[in-house]
């Protein structure tokens, strides 16, 4: 199963960006989907996941207030959009699909993304 990303690119410091992640013919809508990043010389990180109807919402330390995930119930599209964008947000962020329907852990991942890069530089 491959996950389609799109929205990655070069912001300034303060800019925004909104990422999206589609899965192919409905896999995922009955399921938790979220984002991680690897930023370089980094292990992978969890940034936010979503549950399949989108009622509930988790957020890591550093993104939040800044970052909200977003999707329509039952959906197979989860959205990152990303404001007040930080030097330190500059990573390859991955989609997910996890195995649950209420949130997303990186044991129990099922389907990855191939990954869109974010770099936020003046």
């Amino acid at each position: 199963v491959q996950l389609v990303e799109s929205g990655g690119g070069l912001v300034q410091p303060g800019g925004s960006l909104r990422l999206s992640c589609q899965t192919p013919r409905r896999t995922g809508s009955n399921n938790a989907m979220g984002w991680f990043r690897q930023a370089p010389g980094k292990e992978r990180e969890f940034v936010a996941g979503i549950s399949w109807n989108g009622g509930n919402a988790v957020y890591s330390d550093s993104v939040k207030g800044r970052f909200t995930i977003s999707r329509v119930r039952g959906a197979s599209t989860v959205y990152l959009q990303m404001n007040n964008l930080k030097p330190e947000d500059t990573a390859v962020y991955y989609c997910a699909v996890d195995r649950s329907s209420i949130g997303v852990q990186v044991q129990r991942v099922a389907y990855w993304g191939q990954g869109t890069l974010v770099t936020v530089s003046s």
